[in-house]
C-alpha cells in the first residue's frame, strides 16, 4: 500500500544561502539587533548565552560562516546561523531565511 504522506522537494539549503549572501547586511539587523558592521563581519552578542560584550560572536558578510569563539559554536552560512538563535531545525531555519528574502525582494 503507497504511503499517504505529501511528497516533498528536497531543500537546496546551499541556493538558498547563497542566495541570501547579498541580502545579508539588511537581514542581520533583524536576527541580531545589537551589532553592528566592522568592515566585512557583522559583530553582536550572542542571544543564546549571558554575552554582555561585542566581540566574540561574529558573522563574516562575505561567506556566511559564523562563530562564537567564546564557546566554539559555529556554522557555514545563514541557515545553520538562524537555527542556531532559534533553537530550531535547519529545515525550519531554512523556510524563516526564505521568507525574509521574499521580504526583500
Amino acid at each position: 500500500m503507497p504511503s499517504s504522506k505529501p511528497r516533498y522537494s528536497p531543500v537546496e539549503y546551499w541556493r538558498l544561502a547563497n542566495a541570501a549572501l547579498p541580502l545579508l547586511p539588511q537581514l542581520l539587523p533583524r536576527w541580531l539587533p545589537d551589532g553592528r558592521r566592522i568592515g566585512a563581519e557583522w559583530v553582536a552578542r550572542n542571544p543564546t548565552r549571558d554575552d554582555s560584550t561585542l566581540g566574540s560572536f561574529k558573522f563574516n558578510l562575505r561567506t556566511g560562516r559564523w562563530a562564537d569563539f567564546a564557546t566554539g559554536d559555529k556554522g557555514g552560512d545563514a541557515i545553520s546561523l538562524i537555527a542556531y538563535i532559534r533553537g530550531i531545525s535547519q529545515y525550519e531555519a531554512a523556510q524563516i531565511l526564505a521568507d525574509d528574502l521574499e521580504t526583500q525582494s
